[in-house]
């Protein structure tokens, strides 16, 4: 079996694990528990170590500037499109959809296969494109997390300096931003993992082997399927994949010479499943959400769905995996940007199409409703007394 796909089954394995899981570990409190964990040592571990080994070739700098144009890009169109769709404005849905959408986890989906059908320069390449990648994913939309979760917290606090002292003083404690900062130090310093002594990498370093397992069974033991949304979720990803699709079709078009493996690498990096960064973020949000007293939440709301964010996640990987084998199957057939466009048009249609249906349906609901109340009933002749 191929590697890559092996890689690919054993991930989808430990979310099954956490599904059989479920009945041992019922109580949130529970939960809880192995969140913390993650948040507080796994994540700000793997954050420290993915900052500390960014290096950029200034000779290919375009690759991750490339990566962040799609990730802002996508999350500003998510935002119209969404609405669109259906989803209310400035809901914790459409917050949700506009964190997920357009984050990007090469790491799980997408390296495993470059690696396999195209070698180790073409996986630099990714590599490259993934530091724009990451500035989004850790530091924007951990801001924009924020930036929302204030908002809402700013309209039923108001503008106290002691609240907003005391939640200056929350986001300083917590652990991911400690980290982030002292790897951004370290960085500003020309620091890296390989400056630190022996026995601290080493130990970060095995923290942050705590981060995949831990959060794939997490999302099988928290994930809460709704065969209502499955249809709802695939047409986000449809709608997610055929843009990523449309998007690499145009750069393909712009520069024609590129090579077959830099077309491939152009074309299925930004096929990669959702990330798992803004979630982490939403996690973080809603921790510091937990500390408002009940009167506060039920008055403001959550800033974001986790459930429902939980079950995009749970869908993504598996649906970005099987896209990009198929792609990389194919070969070079998909360095080709008119195939590439005309997959990712057929996706957009797909997602359309019941948009467009239910958008139709309801509107002859709303004409057949308008023509009932319409209708004026001629009232009956009275009767004359004698």
């Amino acid at each position: 079996m191929n590697p890559a796909l092996q890689k690919t089954l054993s991930f989808i394995l430990l979310i099954i694990v956490g599904l059989l899981l479920k009945k041992k570990i019922p109580q949130k409190e529970q939960l809880g528990g192995i969140k913390t964990l993650i948040l507080s040592i796994a994540l700000p571990a793997m954050i420290f170590i993915a900052l500390l080994k960014v290096k950029v070739d200034p000779a290919l700098l375009s690759l991750p500037l490339l990566a962040l144009g799609f990730n802002l890009f996508m999350f500003f169109s998510a935002r119209y499109v969404m609405t669109w769709m259906g989803y209310e404005p400035g809901s914790p849905q459409l917050r949700t959809l506009m964190m997920l959408m357009p984050s990007l986890a090469p790491g799980l989906s997408c390296f495993p296969f470059i690696i396999e059908y195209l070698g180790e320069e073409s996986l630099a390449w990714a590599a490259l494109a993934d530091v724009g990648n990451k500035v989004f994913g850790l530091i924007l939309l951990y801001l924009v997390a924020m930036h929302w979760y204030q908002k809402l917290y700013a309209k039923q606090s108001g503008s106290g300096q002691g609240r907003l002292k005391g939640l200056v003083l929350s986001l300083i404690k917590e652990p991911v931003n400690l980290v982030i900062v002292t790897a951004i130090l370290f960085l500003a310093l020309g620091w890296n993992m390989m400056t630190l002594p022996l026995f601290i990498q080493d130990a970060i370093t095995r923290m942050s082997v705590l981060m995949t397992p831990m959060i794939l069974i997490f999302i099988g033991l928290a994930v809460n399927v709704k065969w209502k949304e499955v249809k709802m979720i695939f047409n986000l990803l449809f709608w997610r994949a055929g843009m990523a699709l449309c998007l690499s079709a145009v750069v393909l078009s712009i520069i024609p010479a590129v090579s077959v493996p830099a077309a491939l690498v152009l074309v299925v990096f930004p096929l990669s499943s959702c990330s798992f960064w803004p979630f982490a973020h939403m996690c973080a949000v809603e921790e510091l959400e937990s500390r408002n007293s009940d009167e506060v939440l039920s008055t403001t709301g959550r800033t974001f769905d986790t459930g429902f964010a939980l079950n995009i996640l749970a869908f993504s990987l598996p649906f970005s995996t099987t896209l990009i084998l198929t792609i990389f199957s194919l070969g070079e057939t998909f360095a080709n940007p008119t195939y590439v466009g005309v997959l990712g048009i057929s996706f957009l249609v797909i997602c359309l199409i019941p948009v467009l249906f239910r958008k139709f349906r309801g509107n002859v609901d709303k004409e057949v409703i308008a023509t009932e109340s319409a209708e004026v009933v001629e009232p009956k002749p009275a009767t004359q007394s004698l």
